[in-house]
């Protein structure tokens, strides 16, 4: 359908945000018989039935009023014991903020820290939505990227330092990372907190797959090397470790100061998340370790796939990560990965996402979420290797 309402009144900052190069790729793919998409970063498998259950409950018993802004006490406890429990943070209750997703609770941060022209530098390759959101509220993006050398993913601290000055607000990480895999070593997060409280830097830090890891029990928290009252902040999910990413739900660790500030972006944005939600939140932080435990051993079989084939394939740099669930690898020759996912989807019927999307360091990579089943990734990897597994 085609409309002709003039775009040109829009906020000049909404227009100046593109789609991401993801989505052009999946709109380009959409719809194709057959198609093996595996260009979004979500597993196949639905949110375990106990965690509904609880929601469904909750709403036939009647919690289906506002809420608490910060999030309903119950779950703020639970999620308190689950960061004992399974990141050896100890916490308290004012430190944390349940949000519509984790998504959101990046956009409140970067509504409450920035102002215009504030400098946010971020780590890079990472996922697209963290440039969109600091441009929509008004800062600029610096990057500093992490390396593919032939032992793993490098960041030099070094390039990051060199990017900080007077306009410097925050320094975004992600670890363990999309697209990469990359996991901060512990050394470098300690240097990092210790260079920013000296600086008077917020380091914002994605730990969304804290837990999808498979040389360790669990990533480590930069929270682990800061003090209660420093400029950290930690964005947490519900959707990867639990599959529940239809949910929308969310959660930040932040100094105590910050409740009430967060709690009116809240109500003028959102009001806060459901009660019935927020029950199906307290049921998988409780019981869900198991889901947990489930999930990351199919996502190390689908990685064992996936790189037993890339590693004999001439044409592709790569290195096995040890966090999150993506394959994040070079193929020789390709200049504009773009046009190359579009290539991929009419030839071997599956879809990829660009190495673009994510940033100055991620041309030439493509990305491939192995949270799939054996079937659809042997099946997926078969249809690749007649375009890309040769010289």
């Amino acid at each position: 359908m085609v409309s002709n309402i003039d775009l040109s009144s829009l906020s000049k900052i909404v227009s100046e945000v593109t789609e991401t190069n993801i989505v052009e790729v999946a709109k380009y793919g959409w719809g194709r018989q057959g198609l093996i998409p595996l260009w979004f970063g979500e597993g196949d498998v639905p949110t375990p039935e106990f965690i509904s259950n609880s929601s469904h409950e909750s709403m036939i018993r009647g919690e289906t009023f506002y809420t608490d802004q910060n999030g309903i006490i119950e779950l703020r406890e639970a999620l308190v014991n689950y960061s004992q429990r399974a990141l050896n943070l100890s916490l308290c209750d004012q430190r944390l903020t349940v949000t519509n997703s984790g998504m959101m609770a990046i956009a409140l941060v970067m509504q409450m820290l920035l102002n215009p022209d504030d400098e946010v530098i971020v780590i890079g390759p990472v996922w697209p939505n963290i440039y969109s959101t600091v441009t929509l509220n008004n800062g600029r993006t610096k990057h500093a990227s992490i390396r593919l050398l032939d032992d793993g993913w490098r960041l030099e601290l070094d390039d990051v330092f060199a990017e900080v000055n007077d306009a410097t607000k925050a320094i975004f990480i992600n670890s363990p990372g999309n697209p990469t895999g990359w996991i901060m070593p512990e050394e470098d997060q300690q240097s990092l907190v210790e260079f920013c409280r000296l600086r008077n830097i917020w380091i914002i830090s994605d730990e969304v797959y804290h837990s999808l890891v498979f040389d360790r029990t669990v990533a480590t928290s930069i929270l682990t090397f800061a003090k209660p009252d420093d400029k950290v902040i930690a964005i947490n999910s519900f959707s990867k470790s639990w599959l529940m990413t239809g949910w929308r739900m969310g959660w930040l660790v932040h100094p105590i100061g910050l409740s009430e500030t967060l709690a009116k972006l809240i109500q003028i944005s959102t009001s806060g998340v459901p009660p019935f939600i927020q029950q199906a939140g307290i049921s998988a932080v409780t019981n869900g370790d198991n889901v947990i435990a489930d999930l990351r051993r199919r996502c190390q079989i689908g990685r064992d796939i996936v790189f037993d084939r890339l590693e004999k394939w001439p044409r592709i740099k790569s290195i096995r990560p040890n966090g999150a669930f993506y394959a994040f690898f070079a193929v020789d020759g390709v200049e504009n990965s773009l046009e190359f996912c579009k290539q991929l989807i009419d030839r071997c019927n599956v879809g990829l996402a660009p190495g673009s999307a994510f940033g100055p360091g991620g041309e030439g990579f493509l990305r491939l979420c192995y949270a799939s089943t054996p079937e659809k990734l042997n099946s997926a990897m078969d249809a690749l290797e007649k375009e890309i597994g040769g010289r």
